[in-house]
């Protein structure tokens, strides 16, 4: 089980036009294909990849690890604020089971378009922890339904 590297920062921005534009005229990053998410934004890519996701702040979508359904406080967020950071990582089951031993709360999820397994959790100081495992890694595994805060 280990993080083998960044996959991509989402920036929460009341103006996700703006941020693009910043993002592509002044990073000369290039907009590439998003998923059919409920809100807007977009994704950006360097070399290939998608680096910096852009969303709407004001949507609370459960692309985040924020769950929706605990109502409007739940996902305060300030305007151009950082939502979560994501890590590529391998060892699936191994994390799954020190998440557990460590009585870490996590929530899981499948992506079958993106071909990914991810895990959320929330760090010491609050901030949003995407996990992304190759959707191979979850062969046969549904996501568990985790009564939890995040």
């Amino acid at each position: 089980m280990s993080v083998t590297t960044l996959d991509h920062v989402n920036i929460l921005t009341a103006d996700v036009a703006r941020a693009k534009e910043f993002c592509v005229t002044v990073l000369g990053l290039e907009e590439g294909p998003r998923p059919p998410f409920s809100s807007p934004g977009f994704w950006l890519y360097a070399g290939g990849t998608a680096v910096v996701h852009i969303s709407f702040s004001g949507h609370k979508e459960q692309t985040h690890a924020a769950d929706a359904s605990r109502g409007d406080a739940a996902h305060v967020v300030v305007p151009g604020s950082v939502d979560h950071v994501a890590f590529r990582a391998t060892g699936l089951m191994d994390m799954i089971g020190h998440l557990k031993s460590k009585g870490i709360v996590f929530k899981e999820r499948r992506v079958n378009d993106q071909g990914l397994y991810q895990l959320f959790l929330i760090d010491p100081n609050g901030v949003k922890i995407e996990l992304n495992f190759e959707a191979a890694e979850a062969k046969g595994r549904e996501p568990e339904l985790m009564a939890s805060a995040l």
